[in-house]
């Protein structure tokens, strides 16, 4: 493997456009989303490079004018997923043998479509109609977040290549290959990250697999203008099939066939947990363990000592709360505040709360958009309600809600004097923080209430300027949250800085964006050539003078 010539070097994060008033990028992404939002388009199946229309249709349209169709999608059956599985096997027998500077000159390829031409604005645009994500969120998802996966893993790619045994004894040679797996990986994405819809099936084939796509029915837009970028960029028909559809129309006949080699996965607990329940049941089907990777649920915390920063505080909480309206895998969803500074804090966020401006993302001014669906819109209202109902909490800001137009939800903030209370335990995924306020000399009490509440270990941080506080707290959660922040909101983790993933119910912890994930897509070979083979069975301890 020619190392020296075919060198990657370290990238650098692809820069985030701010799209100011004024600037070059806000005008062209303004005109892109003009464009988009007028036309209809129809979605296929995307099998070996080919388009399939089935007639079992469904529409994409936008959270916050959910009267807006985006576009007509078709759905994939067993049919369909079966040819999908043939086409990409029979993709595996080049792609896998491809050298690994080829695969990556794809992702590379992507990744300066995204940072250079029109693309940018075609998947935030896709982003913002589809998702209801603000242009800001947008751009640091669909944009950079994108285009750090392409450029960081083809870097880790090579790293992992270049790995190879210390020492080779004289006359002899010893080396490792990193195969890819034999079979296809399923990926399955879900609605919230453009980026993350992107990675899961092309971390796989970077590394010589290949992959079945099954979008999130809720951000299918997205998902098809993904692939149309990786078709752009030279991806080969069949190394990534796309298959929108249900859950069980597509799933259980991937996870029936002989050739089913993993799961790249990003959704809710339940859903990862059933997927691994039907593995391990057709293990005697498959022709090798598949790999099972996933990032699952999250009840993400901060917790604040009675030397925190107030203000940075305040800062932090309303970001990682409210930002893309909570509906990030790490957004805060529960708070542990000592008394002390409780008062400030209250009168600070309930303040800055009401500022926040809601609408469409397609008004700059907008903070705050609406969830996904109306599926979500239920969920989160329920437990709004049932938070207005108990005797045991209030809610200080936020509260309403109305899905007449788009699926909008206020930013609410609840108050529990219980710290078993339903919103403080179960996740809400959606726009609804609670406060559980804790006396300032219970503090490493509260620090164990924090750690055993909730079975997800996702994200969480500390606050406090008393760094023995930092120190002590770090030592207790260190188990409540594979992704760990000190002093800043446990939103944002960047790829190449903060590997992301949890442990507990919030997944297996194999760390998007790093080598760490790129390893569960190959299986290594350890070769031993012998230059100078022995030619007598004889060892020298069998002498007899």
């Amino acid at each position: 493997m020619a190392n020296a010539i075919f060198n990657i070097p370290l990238p650098p994060n692809e820069p985030v456009k701010n799209y100011a008033l004024g600037s070059p990028e806000r005008s062209a992404l303004k005109l892109k989303l003009d464009e988009m939002q007028k036309q209809q388009i129809e979605i296929p199946i995307i099998i070996g490079g080919k388009e399939i229309k089935t007639g079992d249709t469904d529409k994409c349209v936008m959270p916050h004018n959910h009267k807006h169709v985006l576009a007509t999608y078709h759905k994939a059956g067993t049919k369909e997923v079966q040819a999908a599985i043939e086409s990409a096997m029979d993709a595996h027998k080049i792609w896998s043998r491809m050298e690994w500077h080829d695969r990556a000159s794809v992702l590379l390829k992507a990744a300066d479509l995204l940072g250079l031409t029109e693309w940018r604005y075609i998947l935030n645009s896709a982003t913002m109609l589809g998702q209801s994500k603000n242009p800001f969120q947008a751009e640091i998802d669909a944009a950079a977040e994108l285009a750090d996966f392409f450029r960081f893993n083809a870097y880790y790619a090579m790293k992992i290549y270049q790995e190879q045994p210390l020492h080779s004894p004289a006359g002899m040679w010893n080396r490792m290959e990193y195969r890819p797996l034999e079979g296809f990986i399923f990926a399955v994405a879900p609605f919230n990250f453009t980026s993350i819809a992107g990675n899961l099936p092309t971390a796989p084939a970077l590394m010589g697999n290949v992959a079945l796509l099954k979008p999130a029915s809720s951000a299918v837009y997205s998902g098809y203008w993904i692939i149309k970028l990786l078709e752009a960029a030279g991806m080969p028909p069949g190394v990534i099939n796309f298959v929108p559809g249900s859950g069980s129309k597509v799933g259980n006949p991937v996870m029936d066939s002989e050739h089913f080699g993993g799961i790249h996965f990003t959704g809710s607990t339940p859903t990862f947990q059933s997927m691994w329940r039907t593995a391990a049941n057709n293990l005697g089907k498959y022709k090798s363990y598949p790999r099972l990777v996933g990032e699952t649920g999250g009840k993400d915390f901060v917790f604040a000592h009675a030397s925190a920063d107030v203000i940075a505080l305040g800062v932090a909480l309303i970001r990682g709360s409210f930002e893309y309206q909570g509906q990030k895998c790490s957004a805060v969803s529960r708070a542990y505040i000592p008394k002390s500074i409780w008062p400030k804090l209250k009168e600070y966020m309930v303040s800055e709360i009401k500022t926040i401006k809601m609408g469409e993302p397609t008004d700059f001014t907008n903070f705050f958009n609406a969830v996904i669906d109306k599926n979500a819109f239920t969920t989160i209202t329920d437990y709004i309600k049932f938070a207005k109902a108990a005797n045991d909490a209030e809610i200080i800001v936020g509260g309403n809600f109305d899905d007449s137009v788009g699926y909008f939800i206020e930013p609410t903030v609840i108050v529990t004097t219980n710290p078993k209370f339903k919103t403080i335990e179960e996740e809400i995924f959606g726009p609804v923080l609670t406060i559980y306020v804790y006396d300032d000399n219970k503090y490493e009490e509260a620090l164990h209430l924090c750690d055993e509440t909730s079975p997800y270990s996702l994200t969480g941080a500390i606050f406090a300027q008393d760094r023995k506080a930092v120190e002590f707290a770090d030592k207790v959660l260190v188990n409540a949250a594979g992704n760990f922040y000190i002093n800043d909101k446990p939103t944002g983790a960047v790829v190449g800085q903060q590997p992301f993933g949890g442990a507990r119910a919030s997944g297996t912890n194999d760390k998007a964006g790093s080598y760490l994930n790129l390893l569960r897509w190959v299986s290594a070979r350890t070769i031993k050539e012998n230059f100078i083979p022995p030619k007598d069975y004889r060892y020298p301890f069998m002498t007899e003078k």
